[in-house]
């Protein structure tokens, strides 16, 4: 088919792509499939130690031993799928448990519900031994309160010397960072002095190191100028404490409808994440403030909220492919037992016992659902408040990996090898954002123990090289050259 344009006429029409495609490139990187935390944990950080998080998940294996002890009474708590199915009887329930650990592949061919329910209490077991918390906030806002100027002060510094411990013993978590409070006028002042105070002392301890993966949190975020009041104030600190220029990055509180539009109409979040000038990670969505903010009354205000699903999606569509992670909010019923065992008087009745067992696992439940709530809407991290959250938080992950994973298998394998069919015969093949979500999909299963790596490559069909790469594009050139 002949054209009657020149090919210099059809060159100069095309010429402005290649910079607009690079500038696209550029705002739009995709995901790293570097590890995001499932979860982050908040708590006050006058309560934080180095071993905070062993801590957290000695409570939370004593809790799921009090009130969901073996597999299939958790697998009831939550609903899991076949739950109804599974035995309830002691003898027999340690005798099916038994049999699925002792051929986990016949039972998953023969008694798939009873083999998923063990498999994720045991992996939940062994992530709460192993690494109970990800990601742990030390909380100088809502967890933490107004209190005077000299007590946080004193806090400030405990907590830096209690992080600087965590980091000479091995036993902070993966991730780690401190909430401020918000740089609102009546607070702001308050806010950079805990910054500065935690930050100096951290960096006098540590000769000008930081935790892996530390993030400072900003809350209450409405305009850009906030995030750049902070970004200033970051330089100024590694300054004055030595640390590498770039090294403090922030997330952002999306719990105000103005983080969500601003006055013109449009969607904050870009400009927020453009005045961060690259020192912002990730956006964490506040349900109880920002349903507040749109008037929801108390006895509303949850995180399945349409409200909520409104504000996530508009984050999901300012943030997608930039890079940014998001996390969705907190589950705010605790799986607290009402009756407490006195440590000298009697123990608790039949009855008190199991008001204890309905109440902690009808909040399980619901955190559980929360959680998977946020999964099927492509949020993968969360908040947890409270210790025995950390049981559900995993249950809600790994049931939503496992549940998945056959057809993510099979998708992933069909995806790559038509893929590397088309780029080995010549073929432009362009699909790669959607080869790297499947991939995706491994490694978040094995970065947050539902897989482990064998089970990942396997599944998966790539090599644990291929895995380990992160990157679909790279999978596919490797797979070029053989």
């Amino acid at each position: 088919m002949k054209t009657s344009l020149g090919s210099q006429d059809i060159n100069a029409l095309v010429a402005p792509l290649a910079d607009a495609e690079q500038r696209f490139a550029r705002h739009f990187p995709g995901e790293s499939g570097a590890r995001q935390p499932v979860h982050t944990v908040y708590g006050g950080a006058h309560l934080f130690k180095a071993g905070t998080a062993k801590k957290l998940g000695d409570l939370a294996l004593r809790a799921l031993a009090t009130y969901a002890p073996d597999p299939f009474a958790l697998a009831r708590a939550i609903d899991l799928p076949g739950a109804s199915t599974l035995p309830s009887a002691l003898g027999e329930a340690d005798a099916v448990a038994k049999a699925v650990r002792e051929n986990p592949e016949l039972a998953r061919r023969t008694d798939r519900h009873a083999a998923l329910a063990v498999v994720i209490y045991d992996r939940i077991k062994d992530k709460l031994a192993r690494e109970p918390v990800e990601d742990y906030r030390i909380d100088f806002e809502d967890g933490y309160g107004n209190r005077p100027d000299a007590e946080e002060d004193a806090h400030a510094v405990a907590a830096a010397d209690e992080t600087a411990k965590g980091m000479t013993e091995k036993v902070l978590s993966p991730f780690l960072g401190i909430r401020i409070k918000p740089l609102s006028a009546e607070l702001r002042a308050r806010s950079i002095r805990t910054l500065d105070l935690y930050v100096t002392a951290l960096a006098e301890k540590t000769a000008g190191k930081l935790p892996d993966n530390f993030v400072v949190t900003l809350p209450k975020v409405i305009m850009p100028e906030q995030v750049v009041a902070l970004r200033g104030l970051f330089e100024a600190l590694e300054k004055k404490t030595g640390l590498l220029p770039g090294a403090l990055k922030m997330e952002l509180m999306i719990e105000t409808t103005q983080a969500i539009l601003a006055a013109d109409g449009r969607a904050s979040l870009p400009s927020l994440i453009d005045a961060g000038e690259g020192r912002v990670v990730s956006a964490h969505f506040g349900t109880y403030d920002y349903t507040a903010s749109c008037n929801v009354t108390a006895a509303h205000q949850s995180i399945k909220h349409l409200s909520c699903d409104f504000a996530k999606h508009v984050m999901q569509v300012s943030l997608a492919s930039t890079g940014i992670w998001m996390s969705d909010g907190a589950t705010t019923v605790m799986p607290i037992a009402p009756h407490a065992q006195p440590k000298d008087g009697p123990a608790l009745g039949p009855k008190q016992m199991a008001e204890n067992l309905e109440s902690v696992q009808r909040a399980w439940k619901l955190h559980y659902d929360n959680a998977l709530h946020g999964l099927v809407g492509g949020f993968y991290q969360g908040w947890d408040l409270h210790p025995a959250q950390l049981i559900t938080r995993y249950a809600a992950v790994y049931s939503f990996f496992l549940g998945g994973l056959d057809a993510a298998s099979d998708r992933l394998r069909n995806f790559v090898d038509r893929a590397a069919q088309a780029t080995l015969v010549g073929d432009l093949f362009d699909d790669a954002a959607t080869g790297q979500g499947l991939l995706n999909f491994f490694l978040r299963a094995k970065n947050c123990g539902a897989l482990t790596e064998d089970e990942a490559a396997r599944l998966s069909g790539l090599s644990a090289e291929e895995l380990a790469s992160r990157s679909f594009v790279k999978i596919l050139a490797g797979r070029r050259k053989h």
